[in-house]
Parts: C-alpha cells; structure tokens; sequence
C-alpha cells in the first residue's frame, strides 16, 4: 500500500514540473514580446518624430545617454532581431514541452503539421523560380 501513494505523489510531481515549465516558457514569451513591441514603438518614434540630425537620450542601465539618432536605431535593431531569435526558439521549445506534458497526462499530442513559415531566403528562391516559369 506505501507504493501507490509514492507513485501518486512522483506522478502528480511530474506533472506539476512540467506544466510549470510550459507556463514560465509562455511568461518568458510575453516579457520578450512586450520588450519587442517597446522597441517597435522606440523605431517609429525615431523615424516620424525627430529630424535625423539630433542626437537622443538613450537609457542604459541606470543613466541616460545621448547617442546620434542612425546610432540608436542600429542598436534598437539589433535587439529586435535578437528577441526575434529568442522568442522563435522559446515558441519551438514550447510546442516540445507542452506535448512532453500532454503525454505524462495521458491526453494525446497536439495535432497539426508543425509547419513553419517561409525564411526571407526561402521565399526569394521560390519567387526566382516562378519568374523563370
């Protein structure tokens, strides 16, 4: 009788580990996505708002410093392909997690195809062998 409560209990704790780890994957997903958004608005600021001249304030850490604007928004790029990077890898871990969870749990896989979109590559090569056509 002492071994189907300790089978209950590494079950349930499995379960809990798991679920636990697909909800900080998707909160980890919201952070990033939030953060991208806060530089897609820094972007349009810099590009509608400020003449190209002027030197703007950016905040590092803890201060402020004045950077000429093409600076800037480089930097602000940068780190929009850089959240790109991570919030693509985060969405692809989490599809593996929540089937990993759905399994402990006896439910059956997620359905669909796992398709993934087109790269920028992938789409000129198809764009060049249509025009050939």
């Amino acid at each position: 009788m002492d071994a189907v409560p300790k089978r209950v209990l590494k079950y349930l704790t499995e379960v809990e580990e798991a679920a636990e780890d697909v909800l900080t994957t998707r909160q980890q997903i919201v952070d990033l996505d939030t953060k991208r958004n806060g530089n897609r608005e820094a972007l349009n600021a810099l590009k509608n708002e400020m003449s190209d001249s002027e030197k703007v304030k950016v905040c590092l850490g803890n201060m402020f410093i004045k950077f000429p604007k093409s600076k800037t928004r480089e930097m602000i790029q940068k780190d929009q392909e850089q959240l790109d990077k991570e919030i693509n890898n985060l969405r692809t871990g989490l599809k593996a997690k929540v089937n990993r969870l759905n399994e402990i749990q006896g439910k059956p896989q997620l359905r669909g195809y796992n398709l993934s979109p087109l790269s920028t590559e992938e789409i000129r090569a198809v764009n060049s062998l249509l025009k050939r056509c």
